[in-house]
């Protein structure tokens, strides 16, 4: 611990204060920030995909299936392609299209509007967008809820219409849609679905993925021997490998990093980087918000 202390000033001090204060003191003392963003940090805004947001957008789909969240809903394996598109129309609505300009991602824009720093995220819905971030400087590694591909993967290409989700959300009754407007590849003539990573499948992944993919890599590339603070804002562990466990790595190898997780559930750390290691367990939003107004 002493080692780490003689690269982060605020280290000796930290147990005497407030936890926005001590996020804020190493916001200003890193020189390179990689921030990794999970759906904890769209629930802290109020995105959530369970309760009231859930039971008021699918009574039908609840009743009819019994479902507890929009997340188990979402990877459902529906009757038939024009359920699965009653059901995707307006969750691509609720997630994406609709979604509106969320605060604690606001305050995260403005806290690191001025610093070297790179974004990953597990999240695939508009939050970003709406709250006017540099997209080149985010990375979207599980895809988008406004975008399509093949159900069958056979090109590597992502298509969108907006106009045609609408369509589907206005016109569908008995949770089904018509079924000319179920959509269909263009290349093989297999059903579309949502762009995102499935555990078995996996995603497709388009010209417009690997670039974001090559500058994230790059932004690490250029800036591994800089004291870097890892900040990682709700990330939970349904897909450690993306966010979690590339952070904890790269923290060991770089003796002048940090790793920060804003998570209010404590998860296990390896021991090789306790040392490095620091947890922000109070709320994600008034954390986020008490640093962006001072």
């Amino acid at each position: 611990m002493e080692q780490i202390q003689t690269y982060w000033k605020v280290l000796p001090v930290e147990s005497s204060m407030a936890q926005a204060d001590l996020l804020h003191q190493l916001i200003e003392e890193a020189e390179t920030i990689v921030i990794g963003i999970g759906a904890g940090m769209s629930a802290a805004t109020g995105f959530t995909y369970v309760g009231k947001r859930f039971t008021d957008a699918f009574p039908d789909f609840i009743e009819k299936y019994g479902f507890f969240d929009m997340l188990q809903a979402s990877v459902f394996d529906f009757e038939d392609a024009r359920e699965y598109w009653a059901f995707k129309s307006r969750f691509s609505l609720l997630n994406f299209f609709d979604q509106p300009v969320g605060q604690a991602y606001v305050d995260l824009r403005h806290i690191i509007s001025d610093k070297n720093y790179h974004i990953i995220t597990t999240n695939a819905d508009n939050a970003f967008y709406a709250a006017d971030f540099d997209m080149d400087k985010v990375f979207r590694i599980q895809g988008e809820y406004g975008l399509w591909q093949c159900s069958e993967h056979c090109h590597q290409q992502t298509y969108h219409d907006e106009a045609l989700i609408r369509q589907m959300a206005r016109e569908q009754s008995d949770m089904k849609i018509p079924a000319n407007l179920v959509p269909y590849c263009p290349k093989c003539g297999a059903v579309m679905e949502m762009n995102k990573r499935d555990e078995v499948k996996g995603m497709v992944e388009d010209d417009h993925f690997h670039e974001q993919k090559a500058r994230y890599e790059q932004f690490l590339e250029e800036n591994q021997a800089k004291k870097t603070l890892f900040l990682e804002i709700g990330v939970g562990h349904t897909t450690p490998q993306f966010i979690k466990h590339p952070f904890q790595q790269m923290t060991k190898a770089i003796p002048k990093a940090l790793f920060v997780t804003m998570n209010q559930k404590d998860y296990f750390t390896p021991h090789a980087i306790r040392s490095q290691t620091m947890r922000i367990d109070e709320d994600i939003a008034n954390v986020l918000h008490s640093v962006a107004i001072e």
